[in-house]
C-alpha cells in the first residue's frame, strides 16, 4: 500500500471520531515517515507505507491526542514539545498573545501563571524582543517542558525562568516582583463538563477543573495580581465562551476595568485587565 492509498483508508477510520481526520492521518503519516507533513505531501505520497504507521493510526482511533502521539504542537507558528503532563497548546489560546502585542508592546517583564508547556511565555518573549519572563507552575514535569522549550527557541535563561509556585498556596507570589504583563490561562473547566475522551483521559486534570462554575481560580488569583502588576500594567486571562460576564464581575469588583477579546471563531476568549 502506498502512502496515499495508506492516507485515504486511515482517514476514513477516523471519520467517526475526528472532526480532522484528514489532517490527522497526514500528521502521523508524516510522523512514521520522519518528515514533515509538507515535504510528504510534495514528495513522498507513491511511496511505500511505513510500518509504524498502522501503530500510530491505532493510538489515535483509540482517542490520544495527535499531539501526544508526535511529541509536538504548533503554537503562534512555532512547534512545542508536550506531554501529558501538560495541557496541549491551542490556537484559541494564541488569543492572549495578539492581545498582549497590541495593549503592551512595550512590556518589559512578563509574567506566565500556571505555565504548562510555556508556549505562552516563550512565544511572548519571542515576540517582544527586549522583554524578560518568569513563569511559575504547580507542576515539576510541566516546567520540565517548559524549560525544554525555551531552550528549544533559543531563550537564555536570563531571559526566562521558570518557578515552582502553587497559588493555591500562601506565599506564592513572594519575591516574583512586578510585571508590564501577566498572561494566565487557569484552569477554567466546570467539574462536571462533560468532555471528549482526547481531553478527559489524556490532559492534566489540575490544569482543566476549577470547581463546580468553572471559576474557582479566577476567584483566587484576580484578587492578588495588583501586587504583581507595575501601574501600567496588563493582565490578560483566558476564559471560557460562557465565562465573560461571570469573571468581569469578579475583576471589577476587585477595581479592574476590563476589556474583552474575542478568538477567530467570534467566541469571547481573553479578559484584559488594568
Amino acid at each position: 500500500m502506498t502512502v496515499g492509498e495508506a492516507i485515504r483508508e486511515a482517514t476514513a477510520r477516523l471519520a467517526a471520531t475526528s472532526d480532522t481526520a484528514r489532517l490527522d492521518a497526514e500528521i502521523l503519516m508524516g510522523h512514521a515517515l520522519g518528515v514533515s507533513r509538507s515535504d510528504m505531501l510534495l514528495r513522498h505520497m507513491r511511496e511505500e507505507c511505513p510500518p509504524g504507521f498502522a501503530e500510530l493510526l491505532g493510538r489515535r482511533a483509540a482517542r490520544e491526542p495527535v499531539a501526544h502521539i508526535t511529541g509536538v504542537q504548533e503554537f503562534y507558528g512555532r512547534e512545542f514539545r508536550v506531554s501529558r503532563d501538560v495541557l496541549i497548546p491551542r490556537g484559541d489560546t494564541e488569543t492572549l498573545i495578539d492581545a498582549a502585542l497590541e495593549c503592551a508592546p512595550a512590556a518589559r517583564r512578563v509574567l506566565d501563571l500556571g505555565t504548562g508547556s510555556g508556549a505562552l511565555l516563550v512565544t511572548a518573549l519571542l515576540e517582544l524582543a527586549e522583554a524578560t519572563g518568569t513563569a511559575i507552575d504547580a507542576s515539576a514535569a510541566a516546567l520540565d517542558i517548559a524549560r525544554a522549550n525555551a531552550c528549544k527557541h533559543g531563550l537564555a535563561e536570563d531571559r526566562a525562568r521558570f518557578l515552582l509556585r502553587d497559588w493555591t498556596q500562601v506565599g506564592w507570589a513572594d519575591g516574583l516582583g512586578r510585571f508590564d504583563l501577566i498572561l494566565c490561562n487557569p484552569p477554567y473547566v466546570e467539574a462536571e463538563a462533560d468532555l471528549d475522551p482526547e481531553v478527559r483521559d489524556y490532559e492534566p486534570a489540575s490544569a482543566l477543573f476549577a470547581g463546580p462554575e468553572g471559576l474557582d481560580d479566577y476567584r483566587l488569583l484576580i484578587p492578588q495580581i495588583r501586587k504583581l502588576m507595575n501601574p501600567d500594567g496588563v493582565a490578560i486571562f483566558e476564559i471560557g465562551r460562557a465565562q465573560a460576564e461571570a469573571v468581569s464581575e469578579i475583576a471589577h469588583s476587585h477595581g479592574f476595568a476590563v476589556e474583552l477579546r474575542r478568538d477567530l471563531a467570534n467566541r469571547p476568549r481573553a479578559l484584559l485587565l488594568r
